[in-house]
């Protein structure tokens, strides 16, 4: 059996650094994307003679204003038809030994309803808050799942972690992770979250799973060496936090408004909490984004 190619998405915006490193952890891999797609949204482009260091097939595409969503998109385009799997992988993340020919060893063996396997993260940092939210109340009001990988009726996703063996799931992160083809004749991710794109994987795997089953691939690890900068500054993200969340359940009529309301009302309490337990103001702006994202989301304010 003729294993089908694979092409990688790489969505960069001024990181030199870590997209040199991921692709060299990719260019050590025992099984060697057949394409990688690079598409630079940096200030400064990109040049040849950069890519030419990974010893990989690149093509690189610049897609200006920059915005995670709008990119991955772009770089769909790029991908040949004859291509059976498209990944995209984040500039900060780093391959272990084998993992893309483990992946790879998932998809020959993956039924036809498996639309999407998501890379095994191997330092997933830990829960804020786990405890509390693996209550059974807070589940019971729909809040949050203590199931891994499952979308609470408030559209709050719990965590998946690093996984000893494979499991199926409701979302994937783009962190790292590899779709069938097919599942672009029907979904794209939504340019609606533009900028940083915050919550865009889980709008799009999510959707995707109501068709498809999902997996992360237990032998198929990796590393997030996440960068400094991306998300924005605190009151920045806690708007977006907020907003894009509002937007998400607003998108799928079987999650909950009120729930929503009531996970991000515990969001800011959390986050004012952080002020009075450690003494940072950064909580306290990111508080102030949360109301302010609520409050924008509830008069249908413009894109945060």
């Amino acid at each position: 059996m003729t294993s089908p190619r694979i092409s990688f998405i790489v969505p960069t915006k001024d990181r030199p650094r870590e997209l040199r490193r991921m692709l060299r952890s990719l260019g050590g891999q025992t099984r060697l994307p057949d394409q990688v797609v690079v598409v630079d949204g940096s200030s400064t482009a990109l040049t040849e003679a950069f890519f030419r260091e990974s010893g990989l097939p690149v093509e690189h595409l610049r897609v200006l204003p920059p915005s995670a969503s709008r990119q991955r998109n772009r770089g769909l385009a790029a991908v040949p038809s004859e291509f059976g799997l498209v990944g995209f992988v984040d500039d900060d993340v780093v391959f272990e030994p084998g993992s893309v020919e483990a992946m790879m060893d998932f998809w020959a063996q993956a039924g036809a309803d498996v639309g999407g396997a998501a890379f095994n993260m191997v330092n997933h940092p830990s829960l804020d808050f786990g405890r509390w939210k693996r209550t059974r109340l807070v589940e019971r009001l729909g809040l949050y799942s203590r199931k891994r990988g499952a979308v609470a009726a408030s559209g709050f996703q719990s965590l998946v972690g690093c996984v000893a063996e494979t499991v199926f799931v409701d979302w994937l992160s783009t962190g790292a992770v590899v779709w069938r083809r097919r599942v672009f004749d029907r979904h794209r991710f939504d340019e609606w979250f533009g900028g940083y794109s915050y919550l865009e994987d889980l709008d799009f795997s999510y959707r995707v799973g109501k068709e498809y089953r999902l997996a992360v691939v237990a032998p198929a690890r990796y590393r997030h060496l996440q960068a400094s900068e991306g998300r924005g500054r605190d009151y920045a993200f806690g708007r977006r936090e907020a907003f894009n969340r509002m937007h998400f359940v607003a998108k799928h009529p079987e999650l909950s408004r009120s729930a929503c309301l009531l996970a991000l009302a515990v969001r800011f309490g959390l986050s004012l909490s952080g002020v009075i337990r450690n003494g940072r103001p950064a909580f306290a702006l990111r508080a102030l984004g949360n109301l302010i994202g609520v409050v924008e989301g509830l008069v249908g304010g413009g894109r945060a």
